[in-house]
C-alpha cells in the first residue's frame, strides 16, 4: 500500500461521512433531473435526461447523456464538498470519439474542477484537472472498461490527496494542489459519448 492510499484511509477511518444518494428513480423523464444543472465545458449540444432503463442497477430510471460536446456535465446544485468520496454507476453506451463515463469533484463552475474518466474505447482510467476551461492530464491507467456493461467508478478525496477507483480496484493514487476547498460534485462525458449513470453517491467527511 502506497503511503498515498494510506493517508487516504486513515483519513476516511478517521472522520464520519454524510453520504447522500440520487438513484433518479421518482424524477420525471425525458427531462433533465430536478436539483442538477447541466451544460458543457467548451462548445457543443449536449442532452442530459432522466430514462427508463431495464438493466439500470436501480430500477427504472437512469440519467442519460445522449447529445455531444466537448466535455459535458451534470453537476448537484447546491452540493459543496471540500473533502469527500463521489461514486457513480455507469455504462458507456456508444460514440465513435469517445465512450466515457466520468465524475467531477470541487467544481467550481463549467470551467474549472477535477475529473476522472473511464473510456471503453481506450480501456483505462485517467484523471484531470480543468482550469479555465483547459483539461489538464494528471495522469492515465490502463483499465479493462467494457462497453454496454455497468462498472462503478469511485473518488475519494482529502486535501492533495486523490484516489480514483474503477470496480473496486484502485487505479490511481497521487497528491496534487491545483483545485481546492469545497466545489460541487457530478458526472461527465466527452465528445460523442452516450452514457448512462444510476446510483451517485456523495459524501462529506468530517472531523
Amino acid at each position: 500500500m502506497t503511503q498515498t492510499s494510506i493517508g487516504l484511509l486513515v483519513f476516511f477511518m478517521s472522520t464520519t461521512v454524510s453520504a447522500q444518494t440520487a438513484n433518479f428513480d421518482t424524477d420525471a423523464v425525458n427531462v433533465a433531473p430536478v436539483g442538477w444543472a447541466c451544460g458543457v465545458t467548451g462548445s457543443g449540444s449536449p442532452r442530459w435526461s432522466v430514462v427508463a432503463d431495464a438493466s439500470a442497477p436501480s430500477k427504472p430510471n437512469v440519467l442519460k447523456q445522449s447529445g455531444s460536446g466537448t466535455f459535458p456535465w451534470c453537476v448537484k446544485s447546491g452540493s459543496a464538498i471540500a473533502d469527500g468520496f463521489v461514486e457513480v454507476k455507469f455504462k458507456p453506451i456508444s460514440g465513435n470519439e469517445d465512450q466515457a463515463g466520468g465524475l467531477v469533484w470541487r467544481w467550481k463552475d463549467g470551467d474549472n474542477y477535477y475529473v476522472a474518466r473511464a473510456n471503453a474505447l481506450e480501456n483505462n482510467v485517467s484523471l484531470y484537472y480543468t482550469e479555465r476551461g483547459s483539461r489538464k492530464t494528471l495522469k492515465y491507467v490502463d483499465a479493462p472498461v467494457a462497453a454496454g456493461t455497468w462498472h462503478t467508478l469511485r473518488v475519494e478525496f482529502a486535501g492533495t490527496r486523490i484516489g480514483v477507483s474503477l470496480d473496486g480496484k484502485r487505479y490511481i493514487e497521487l497528491d496534487d494542489k491545483h483545485i481546492s476547498g469545497p466545489g460541487a460534485v457530478g458526472v461527465w462525458t466527452k465528445a460523442d459519448s452516450v452514457t448512462a449513470f444510476d446510483d451517485f453517491v456523495y459524501g462529506t467527511a468530517r472531523p
